[in-house]
């Protein structure tokens, strides 16, 4: 994570996640990412991880950045919000500890959807892609849990998104037609 911290330099740097793993590990009931994680895995996958507190207000990540990392809230609340046509943002969750954020542009390295602010004072443990690489070799069934978990919870929302997009397209259909 040589260059990780130079990238949030403007949250506080607590260190690598190891002394957050009992933290993280009571998560793992509300983590998507973790629930399959026995508590030496989450010590072994904290060994590669570090951890940033960001005071309220503070940006953490910033839509159309550049960003190839996944956090997770660990303690705190964070506002995602989403540029609208009209370039104002808008608030479209909020997200508190258990939740990961990042994950899209982790995995394919494209511009982040959203911009994420601490609403309330924040502690979030993050894992970049190069991290991740090096546990896939080093530790190679952990990197196996943590790809299989984030291809299962990236899918989860994939499917939860197209359902709302349904049945928003079935609202509109219901709809009487304009008369002209």
């Amino acid at each position: 994570m040589a260059d990780l911290p130079e990238r949030l330099a403007h949250l506080e740097y607590l260190g690598d996640a190891t002394q957050f793993s009992a933290q993280i590990h009571e998560l793992v009931p509300k983590c998507a990412l973790l629930e399959n994680f026995a508590p030496a895995e989450v010590r072994l996958l904290a060994h590669f991880m570090s951890v940033f507190r960001a005071a309220p207000g503070t940006e953490i990540i910033r839509e159309g950045d550049g960003g190839d990392f996944i956090l997770i809230v660990v303690e705190g609340e964070v506002e995602v919000l989403k540029r609208d046509r009209r370039n104002t943002s808008q608030v479209i969750a909020f997200v508190g500890p258990g939740r990961t954020l990042g994950e899209m542009s982790m995995i394919d390295g494209e511009p982040r959807f959203a911009t994420c602010v601490a609403s309330a004072p924040a502690l979030v443990a993050v894992l970049d892609r190069e991290s991740l690489a090096r546990i896939i070799v080093e530790q190679p069934m952990l990197g196996a849990k943590v790809l299989m978990a984030l291809v299962l919870m990236l899918s989860q929302r994939l499917r939860a998104t197209s359902a709302r997009l349904l049945g928003l397209l079935e609202q509109r259909s219901e709809r009487p037609a304009d008369l002209v």
